[in-house]
């Protein structure tokens, strides 16, 4: 909801709110940050926090030491945290009356923090702004709701619905098998509402319990802000109700995997109109390369888009993911789909996104993209027509490892995302891989223990 700060008193107090919680995203998209009274928090107008928490794992973790005091201060200095004046939300589920406040992040010279996500998103952004064009986005979030299991070496199980049983079978776009959680989407719908979340349509997805809810298009920046704190809510709302909600990608084998489709377009600003089609409705010139962006500078980017090994795990074909970055209409097995529109809504829908990625990176990654191929002329392949799955060209990196070395070695991500940026989120995304690979799995026990 938009607050001025200026104004920011009088709504805390007219909501009657006793603590606010400051939080940033790190390069995971965990919130971090410090839970304040409201009025020391509206006595400071912000907060401190070490500028290290955006190099923390997911693991808890930090990046080794040399890069570490490579691209920090060596005495681990404070960013300067300020509210964001438009990204305050109230916390339904809270005890006590409790606001949620997003913060951006600055250094002691007012200079924006560069391993910020959301100061990467504002960079990708103002790139767009500069050019007189405003990007449209429209996410799209999948996930499932599980029973709650505390050991992590057990594999999930659908949750019981109201019928007191679990599914069975694929139940794709099923009414019934939505309405088997009723109670707990009324609390999701409710919340997000008091929340001003602009939420739209629930469906079910192919899994079993697995869900999608999709949000309203609209500005990036702001739906950015609005799915970190839907992650946050649905999760609540599962918990209420003794079910688990997650985002992993692949968090349920021979299960379909979880996205973050994204629905965009560009408006011009001046006048307000898509560039993406002509005025007889074809496809423009402009919406041509932004689909030749993204197919060529895909690749670079897919750590941002598929950030841990279990994302990975999606990419298998005949599963409705995509394992290339081919283009076509009304075809969902290719990487890049553009629905069948009128020319006011002409858009791609980037499918190769998980749900598991931080919004921020995901969305910046995206346009990114398609800017480059904007102002590039980038000449896209041509459509795909039928199914892309054995399609070889254009494939896409098939491993973290893989995924990563491309980013790092792409000078033109570098330059556009900052070259600290890139190097610190390899470095992250680089400490949880190791820390992944000390685990022994059940498939290793299972087949190797007494064969080999």
């Amino acid at each position: 909801m938009n607050v001025p700060f200026d104004q920011l008193f009088t709504w805390l107090k007219d909501h009657k709110i006793t603590e606010v919680e400051c939080v940033v995203s790190d390069l995971t998209g965990i919130a971090r940050g410090k839970i304040a009274p409201t009025n020391k928090f509206l006595h400071e107008r912000g907060m401190r926090l070490p500028e290290s928490v955006l190099l923390q794992t997911v693991t808890g973790d930090f990046v080794d030491d040399d890069i570490y005091y490579d691209l920090l201060d060596p005495a681990d200095i404070d960013m300067v945290c300020k509210p964001v004046s438009d990204a305050v939300y109230v916390i339904p589920w809270a005890i006590e009356p409790t606001a949620i406040v997003i913060h951006d992040t600055f250094d002691k010279f007012g200079n924006p923090i560069e391993l910020s996500p959301r100061n990467v998103l504002k960079k990708v952004l103002q790139l767009y702004t500069d050019k007189g064009w405003k990007p449209i986005v429209a996410p799209e979030m999948e996930f499932y709701l599980t029973q709650r299991c505390e050991d992590p070496d057990l594999p999930l199980k659908a949750p019981l619905g109201r019928s007191g049983r679990a599914e069975s079978g694929r139940q794709s776009f099923s009414i019934d098998a939505a309405n088997e959680f009723d109670p707990l989407f009324e609390d999701v719908y409710d919340w997000c509402e008091l929340q001003g979340l602009d939420l739209d349509t629930l469906i079910h997805e192919d899994g079993p319990a697995q869900m999608e809810i999709n949000f309203r298009h609209g500005d990036a920046l702001d739906l950015a802000d609005q799915i970190t704190v839907f992650k946050r809510t649905l999760r609540e709302a599962a918990l209420k109700h003794n079910v688990t909600a997650t985002f992993m990608a692949k968090p349920i084998g021979d299960e379909p995997g979880s996205a973050m489709h994204l629905h965009q377009s560009v408006v011009d600003i001046a006048t307000g109109q898509p560039i993406f089609a002509n005025a007889d409705g074809s496809m423009s010139e402009l919406f041509r390369q932004h689909i030749g962006g993204l197919q060529k500078y895909i690749p670079k980017v897919l750590p941002m888009f598929a950030p841990n090994v279990n994302s990975f795990r999606r990419f298998l074909p005949d599963t409705s993911a995509p394992v290339n970055v081919e283009w076509g209409e009304e075809n969902r097995t290719v990487g890049l789909r553009v629905p069948t529109s009128g020319p006011e809504s002409m858009r791609v829908e980037n499918r190769l996104p998980g749900a598991d990625a931080n919004p921020y990176l995901a969305i910046a990654a995206s346009l990114l993209c398609g800017y480059l191929g904007m102002v590039e002329k980038v000449e896209p392949s041509a459509a795909v027509e039928g199914r892309a799955y054995e399609r070889r060209n254009l494939r896409l990196p098939i491993t973290i490892e893989e995924a990563l070395t491309q980013m790092e070695e792409c000078p033109t991500v570098a330059e556009y995302l900052g070259s600290k940026f890139v190097r610190g989120y390899v470095a992250v995304k680089r400490a949880e891989h190791e820390n992944f690979k000390r685990v022994i799995s059940s498939w290793e026990r299972e087949f190797l223990l007494l064969s080999v």
